[in-house]
């Protein structure tokens, strides 16, 4: 698998040593960001850009409602049991389930935006909708494992309009088991990681394409070698299941790690998890998936009050930073935080693609990483925002922008530049 051999063939060393442990550690993402954005001198920080952002930001998760557990509230997300059970079957389904999802969220961006025309998924708009609808982007990869996974999910929010047989003895607190669409245990490490089993003509069935796409899934041939890798992995080592895996990191950290721990755990085991770089000798740090699993998995199991302890971050996810992508980056400069050259805003408009780990490309990861801290500084400084985190205001900020793709959402009462094209990276990494 060529797209991760430079990784595969590095050391990877831990950054404890050099940031600290515990909950006080510095994320080594943090100053690698600024140190690319330095170093390459390509984009600026709009300091009045980031204090209407924080302002912005800030009025619309008090006035929406956003929070954590916002996460639960979109159709197409497995949510586990309430309260918190270890036991349930659901919580491992869930746990799963995120799991996949971040080993294959990367590198939806096509040629066809906006048209048709671009690789969808032809499934339900919601969990027991009979609705059908085309998913594209992010959402194509969720409704195709939704699609085809055999999985736990709540009776309540299922309509059932045929019978489905499950084992009476999962009956319990509204749960049911239900063989889906297709039936295909596809979220199960044990069943994703064996060529016998899931053979790769399974998994190009479980991605096929929308009738109307003149296009496939980007990178399926990757998206398998990945499945491959972290599925065998967590079969070797963690009992086969990221339970076993969250399991083990809490042992490890006796039941009191950091959010930021587990990511360094995530990628210490998993190589395709590594999105590392190198810049005049010095490596790199992002880890845009690896954070993203751990954030989605203390979303996912955010407890319905503040006052209740995280079952597995009992710190929190402060320490983690945005998740470097294209989508975050385009609204970012939609908001007037980030300023390109000239020379960048027509390489944008002219779709011109740019190389995993070119100057670049870096440049607009490190500048979005760098801009979306001082928000969230700025934000806990004004005391407005409650415990305002990096996380929050990315997973707002990716809605927001999907929300204006849709023509669902607009933006109002704050200047805003003009919006350009995402950047064109073909890579694992996002």
């Amino acid at each position: 698998m060529t797209i991760l051999s430079r990784n595969l063939d590095v050391e990877h060393r831990t950054f404890e040593t050099h940031h600290g442990s515990g909950p006080d550690a510095i994320n080594p993402v943090v100053p690698s960001a600024e140190f690319v954005l330095k170093t390459v001198d390509l984009i600026q920080i709009n300091e009045d850009g980031v204090t209407a952002a924080a302002r912005y930001i800030g009025d619309r998760l008090v006035k929406d409602g956003y929070t954590p557990r916002t996460w639960l509230t979109h159709p197409l997300h497995l949510c586990p049991p309430e309260p918190y059970d270890p036991a349930h079957p659901g919580t491992r389904a869930t746990l799963d389930w995120i799991f996949l999802i971040s080993s294959l969220n990367f590198s939806f961006w096509s040629r066809f935006e906006g048209t048709e025309d671009r690789f969808g998924i032809e499934w339900r708009d919601a969990w027991g909708s009979e609705l059908r609808v085309v998913h594209t982007g992010y959402w194509s990869v969720v409704a195709a494992l939704d699609r085809g996974t055999c999985t736990y999910v709540s009776y309540a929010a299922i309509v059932l309009t045929k019978s489905y047989p499950f084992p009476s003895h999962l009956l319990n607190d509204y749960y049911v088991y239900l063989a889906l669409e297709e039936g295909i245990p596809i979220t199960d490490p044990a069943f994703y990681s064996s060529e016998t089993r899931c053979p790769d003509s399974l998994i190009d069935h479980i991605f096929r394409a929308a009738p109307q796409s003149k296009e496939g899934v980007p990178l399926l041939r990757e998206r398998i070698a990945i499945m491959r890798e972290v599925g065998s992995i967590m079969c070797t080592r963690f009992g086969g299941t990221f339970q076993g895996f969250i399991e083990e990191f809490q042992r490890r950290h006796n039941y009191n790690g950091t959010a930021l721990q587990l990511v360094q755990m995530v990628t210490d085991t998993f190589p395709s998890f590594r999105d590392e770089h190198w810049l005049d000798g010095r490596r790199i740090f992002i880890w845009k998936r690896a954070q993203i699993l751990a954030a989605e998995t203390w979303a996912a199991f955010s407890p319905p009050s503040e006052e209740e302890p995280h079952p597995f971050f009992p710190h929190g996810i402060a320490q983690l930073t945005m998740f470097a992508d294209y989508r975050v980056p385009q609204i970012l400069h939609h908001l007037r935080l980030l300023t390109y050259p000239p020379a960048l805003t027509r390489a944008l408009e002219t779709h011109e693609p740019f190389a995993s780990g070119a100057p670049e490309e870096l440049a607009i990861r490190a500048a979005s990483i760098v801009a979306v801290e001082r928000v969230a500084a700025a934000m806990r400084a004004d005391g407005r925002a409650g415990a305002v985190s990096s996380v929050l205001i990315d997973f707002f900020l990716w809605d927001l922008a999907k929300g204006l793709e849709a023509g669902e959402d607009r933006i109002e009462g704050i200047k805003t530049q003009e919006m350009l094209p995402i950047h064109r990276t073909r890579s694992i990494w996002y």
